[in-house]
């Protein structure tokens, strides 16, 4: 019955650097590629839109900063050990980042959250925004088209690591990841990468033809409200990525993914009020 679906057990590593016997991993490779179509899209809205190439590269570095700290600390916040896990005999078989804090900047280990990542982005563009006196509910608008095709590069990356796995499952589309076992689980990193595909579709094309008719910060809420949607829904077909998450009603995920969701809410709903106190341009008064 196994055979029938899908064998999962790609190489996480692309190559070896001769010499320094550094490896390029897919999930590396990925992350690269999240930034490379994002700065191609924003390229394009901000020539849209009047705002000039260094603008674009000032907030590009804010964002890839904002992005790997914030995603990097909340993972280890989040998931990642506080203290040492040790055997009965008394040996460290897993440091914790409150003793070994140094350990934080161990980002080429992996471990990034995204919900960290999300956090770091939006810390990113308020501090941009401090700078450039730049609005910050147009920005906030205009970088959410991108974020899903990001989150979707991120979570190839994820499915190629065969991380963040899903539960067993006997649908014909289950995966067998073989570094976790031989019994097939939802692919939840691909359900969840195909959904940011569309979302990304979906805020362009609002982007292109809606924004006009939409009160500021409506965008940024409805990304919120449907990528964490679905991240909370998707959660319910995953592994808990700690032992912590057990005993709980809710995995931390499916936790951190509601604050989103209301701010989401409430961004769409202020946007309403926002566009009708919008000040009519003295020259069509």
């Amino acid at each position: 019955m196994l055979s029938l679906f899908i064998q999962w057990d790609p190489k996480p590593e692309i190559f070896t650097i001769p010499g320094i016997d550094w490896p390029v991993r897919w999930y590396g490779l990925m992350w690269a590629a999240a930034f490379i179509i994002s700065h191609f899209f924003m390229n394009r809205v901000f020539k849209k839109e009047g705002r000039t190439d260094k603008q674009l590269d000032t907030l590009t570095l804010y964002i890839i900063l904002g992005t790997v700290i914030g995603a990097r600390l909340g993972h280890c916040l989040f998931y990642g050990p506080w203290f040492d896990a040790m055997t009965p005999d008394g040996q460290v078989i897993e440091e914790g980042y409150l003793s070994h804090p140094l350990n934080i900047l161990k980002v080429y280990e992996g471990g990034l959250a995204s919900h960290g990542g999300a956090l770091g982005i939006l810390t990113g563009m308020i501090l941009y925004c401090r700078k450039t006196k730049e609005s910050w509910l147009w920005l906030f608008d205009r970088l959410v088209i991108v974020v899903p095709i990001a989150a979707m590069c991120i979570r190839i990356g994820n499915l190629i690591n065969s991380e963040i796995i899903g539960k067993v499952t006997d649908v014909p589309w289950a995966f067998v990841f073989v570094k976790e076992g031989p019994l097939p689980r939802h692919p939840a990193q691909l359900y969840e990468a195909i959904f940011c595909f569309f979302l990304f579709i979906l805020m362009y094309w609002l982007w292109k033809n809606k924004r006009d008719k939409v009160g500021p910060g409506f965008m940024f809420g409805l990304m919120c409200v449907a990528l964490f949607t679905e991240r909370f829904f998707d959660e319910f077909l995953k592994e808990n990525q700690i032992d912590a998450e057990n005993g709980l009603p809710l995995n931390i995920g499916q936790l951190l993914s509601i604050p989103f969701i209301l701010i989401g809410i409430f961004m769409m709903w202020r946007s309403g009020k926002l566009k009708k106190t919008v000040a009519v341009p003295e020259e069509i008064k």
